[in-house]
């Protein structure tokens, strides 16, 4: 059994030895069935469908499906959302791609929900200029489309499944390519998996704040295995906190769908006022940061804040959002007869690994695709169910790249064992970031946060959560700005859009520049 620290290492791997995917997210299993015929293994710490971000998404996919709808319209929604930041030839990318992704999805056999017609039915969310959100049941989008590939992946005979391994760290050349990943099972044995080419689909980094919708286990762990290789990351400062995460008591927060303010839901203070108007002209269909932020100022004022659904859903939420009133039940709140506690939780990482138009990153043999990478299609503020839209369409396009490709040989290769946290330092990271990297910011709080982790990186070592963690919020103090799901109180209004880039040298020190966008 190998030791933290250790340095592991592996033989030279023949061209063609095979491709590793890390994650069994949708990016994951989609990317797998679009790889057919080629062999590929999937490594899933959890058994299929039971431990994904992906599984939990209550939106839908966003696609320009509607005849009076378009590719240009959906793409000019993205950058509009996007603050600035977001790459136009990446917004109609994946605009374009969307409705093949969607019918690929049909295909699969995930049941999105129809009209009478037979068309499917679509539902507008915020900051998006029509109805353009594919959904199933309501609030069952992630699980109902999980559902479909877990089972196409386990019928697959091209797919091998890598049950009850995480990846640890990954396997790098001399010469500076990934060769594969180092595995760990839930007994701390160890393995080496060679792989001529590497896939990241390892999903966020909610799990570092005390508030969030991701599973705990949702790290950023991607992020720091490839940054400890020397991949070069992109504005990991944008964490986008969904407004309206259920305020239960319960981790992670169970999420009160954007939906349901779609539909009509209104925010309430507890004295039952509406407050959302005083904030922003769209009220409760604003971008999300804006209503995150006028959350986070109604509750930091002892003033409360609730999403009453009684009048826009009222006896029919059972039937049209059974994933949210099951959750508010269990909790003793019935939201057809009183408004749901709500505050912003950690949801979706707009930052992470730079990768280009295929998903290749900055380091050979490394793909990244999911959460975990940055394509530049949600800027600083992600457009409401964009998310699994990028992930379907840049995972088809890593297949469409790597189906037919001679893949490379690779060296000898190592990897070090990085350090596991305890539960209570764990905590207090959690606690730290939600403070002081959250929905409001300023330089003496990240400043202090900073001082914490790095104290905590010389006590410990390079700990993967907290080595995302500082990327995060040292990308956070650098930016004297507010963008998007990035607020500095101390800065507030924003300057001239630039994207930042960090890489991460062995020693974990953290060398920052910013670049003006091109």
């Amino acid at each position: 059994m190998a030791a933290e620290g250790d340095i592991l290492r592996a033989g030279p791997a023949p061209a063609d030895t095979g491709i590793a995917i890390v994650g069994a997210g949708l990016a994951g299993l989609f990317l797998a069935l679009k790889l057919a015929p080629r062999p590929c293994r999937v490594i899933s710490p959890a058994p299929l469908g039971k431990a994904a971000s992906s599984a939990w998404a209550q939106g839908g996919l966003a696609a320009a499906l509607d005849p009076e709808d378009s590719p240009p319209a959906h793409a000019a929604d993205t950058v509009a959302a996007g603050a600035g930041l977001v790459d136009p030839v990446i917004a109609r990318l994946i605009a374009e791609d969307g409705p093949a992704r969607v019918r690929d999805l049909l295909a699969l056999g995930v049941p999105f929900d129809r009209t009478e017609s037979g068309e499917l039915a679509l539902s507008l969310e915020a900051a998006h200029s029509r109805p353009r959100v594919a959904r199933v049941a309501g609030d069952l989008a992630g699980k109902a489309i999980m559902d479909a590939l877990t089972d196409a992946v386990l019928a697959a005979p091209h797919i091998e499944v890598c049950e009850g391994q995480r990846a640890v760290a990954l396997l790098q050349d001399d010469a500076g390519a990934i060769a594969g990943v180092v595995t760990e099972d839930w007994d701390g044995h160890t393995a080496t998996l060679a792989a001529s080419e590497t896939v990241l689909c390892t999903g966020g980094s909610g799990g570092l704040f005390r508030v969030t919708t991701n599973p705990p286990s949702a790290r950023g762990d991607g992020l720091a295995m490839a940054a400890h290789c020397g991949a070069l990351i992109a504005d990991p400062e944008f964490v986008q906190f969904h407004p309206t995460a259920m305020d239960i008591g319960v981790d992670p927060a169970p999420l009160a769908t954007e939906a349901l303010r779609g539909e009509g839901a209104v925010l309430l203070n507890d004295d039952g006022a509406a407050f959302m108007h005083r904030y922003h002209p769209d009220g409760e269909l604003a971008p999300r940061d804006e209503v995150a932020r006028a959350i986070h100022a109604e509750r930091e004022a002892g003033r409360g804040a609730n999403l009453d659904c009684r009048a826009a859903v009222g006896a029919d939420f059972p039937e049209l959002f059974p994933t949210v009133f099951a959750a508010a039940m269990k909790a003793g709140l019935d939201p057809r007869q009183t408004p749901l506690p709500v505050s912003p939780a950690a949801h979706y990482h707009m930052g992470g690994l730079v990768s280009d138009t295929w998903g290749r990153t900055t380091l050979d043999g490394l793909s990244a695709c999911g959460e975990c990478a940055s394509t530049g299609a949600h800027g600083a503020n992600r457009l409401a169910s964009n998310s699994l839209l990028e992930a379907v369409v840049f995972a088809e396009r890593i297949a469409r790249r790597l189906r037919e490709t001679r893949l490379a040989g690779r060296g000898e290769s190592h990897a070090r064992l990085a350090p596991t946290l305890d539960r209570g330092i764990l905590a207090e990271l959690r606690k730290r970031m939600q403070a002081d990297c959250g929905v409001v910011r300023d330089a003496r709080g990240l400043g202090g946060l900073l001082d914490w982790l790095d104290g905590q990186i010389t006590a410990h070592g390079p700990a993967r959560p907290l080595t995302a963690a500082s990327l995060i919020a040292v990308s956070a103090l650098a930016r004297e700005d507010s963008r998007g799901g990035h607020f500095r109180r101390d800065h507030p209004r924003p300057d001239t859009p630039r994207r930042s880039f960090l890489s991460l040298d062995a020693s974990c020190a953290i060398r920052h520049r910013l670049e003006p966008m091109t």
